[in-house]
């Protein structure tokens, strides 16, 4: 599921503010990353069901984790964790108090950004 209505794609900021805006609100910036690529997880348990509210993004300008690297914002996703074979965000069901808890969240990371 795609949050396309939040308007956090395309945002251009440094490394450092994205990675403080999403570390405060509790995504978790872990191994899932390279020098062009970061992804800034959330994890959700419901019910035994385990889901990841995901915002990624890419260097325009620089390496990644450097604090001075420019990063572009893509649009942030849900997905559901199937074990052993991934994450699968297109097809699915996703219950609305998770998609409640992500547009909080992602509301929350768009203020932090913006008072940046």
């Amino acid at each position: 599921m795609k949050f396309d209505h939040i308007e956090l794609a395309d945002k251009e900021l440094k490394f450092e503010t994205l990675r403080h805006a999403a570390e405060s609100i509790g995504l978790v910036h872990a191994g899932q990353w390279d020098y062009e690529r970061v992804m800034f997880d959330y994890k959700i348990v419901n019910q035994g069901d385990i889901y990841y509210l995901r915002v990624p993004a890419y260097a325009i300008k620089g390496d990644i984790p450097k604090d001075d690297t420019i990063v572009k914002l893509m649009t942030p996703i849900l997905g559901k964790h199937y074990y052993p074979h991934g994450v699968e965000y297109e097809g699915e069901t996703f219950p609305k108090p998770i998609v409640d808890k992500c547009n909080n969240k992602l509301e929350l990371l768009k203020k932090n950004l913006e008072s940046n």
